[in-house]
């Protein structure tokens, strides 16, 4: 374990984390989430992406980093979807340790110390905090978006031969020498079943922790759909038995 992973497992206090947050017309929730995320001891810097928001998000977000010079702020002209968002934030990241955040109030950043701990421990390479593992409160919604999840999952597990339990979860953690080993290409949702695929493919230590989950509904802004989960599905497919070979090249080129 390096010098870093030492000091930061015996103190909780120790800044280590880069937090990475897409945002795409999410005013009503954004400055929670970021006082939120700042609030806890680990993090060491919040790169946030707004992916061409139409409300007024870019003001809150400026107001925010005017207030904390820990927040680093990237903006497109124009919506690219998520996945763009998190490969823009991946690239910009400087900690050891990286960890994907919603924009929204789904996830809480207060157990980032749940999902720090199997690599400060270094006991892990990649941590997924899993919405199925049956610890934590759990906001009651749609069933069949919860089938969606869990017959992707399965069907991932099937091709990359790994028991994960929610490969959708918006709350990954990633040693960043690990990330940086990932070229991820997807623009939208489909980054999610592209990163298991490729992830599964470096030989490294993945672990799973329970977490909770506050889900929205669509009127509350939802933005996942059906037709990503149609296309979830094709992204297994399409990264684990077509183009497989894409998984090792560099994320990115810097030191």
């Amino acid at each position: 374990m390096s010098a870093l992973f030492t000091t930061a497992a015996n103190n909780a206090l120790t800044p280590c984390l880069t937090v990475v947050m897409p945002v795409f017309n999410e005013a009503p929730t954004v400055a929670q989430v970021i006082r939120t995320v700042l609030e806890q001891p680990s993090v060491r810097e919040l790169v946030v992406v707004d992916d061409g928001s139409s409300d007024n998000t870019w003001e809150i977000l400026q107001t925010a980093a005017s207030g904390d010079k820990r927040i680093r702020l990237l903006r497109h002209e124009r919506n690219q979807g998520k996945g763009a968002s998190l490969r823009a934030g991946f690239a910009q990241a400087t900690s050891p340790v990286v960890l994907s955040q919603d924009a929204d109030l789904e996830y809480d950043p207060r157990e980032y110390p749940l999902l720090l701990q199997p690599i400060l421990s270094d006991k892990a390479d990649v941590v997924y905090g899993s919405r199925f593992l049956g610890a934590g409160a759990h906001r009651v919604l749609y069933f069949w978006h919860s089938v969606g999840n869990k017959a992707l999952t399965l069907f991932s597990n099937m091709a990359t031969n790994l028991n994960l339990s929610d490969i959708e979860t918006g709350s990954k953690v990633f040693r960043r020498d690990v990330l940086r080993r990932l070229r991820l290409l997807e623009d939208r949702f489909g980054i999610e079943p592209e990163i298991t695929a490729k992830i599964s493919r470096l030989n490294v230590r993945i672990y799973e922790v329970p977490i909770s989950y506050h889900g929205r509904t669509y009127a509350e802004g939802k933005k996942i759909g059906w037709r990503d989960g149609v296309y979830a599905l094709w992204c297994i497919v399409k990264y684990n038995w077509l183009s497989p070979q894409s998984a090792n090249q560099p994320h990115d080129s810097r030191e």
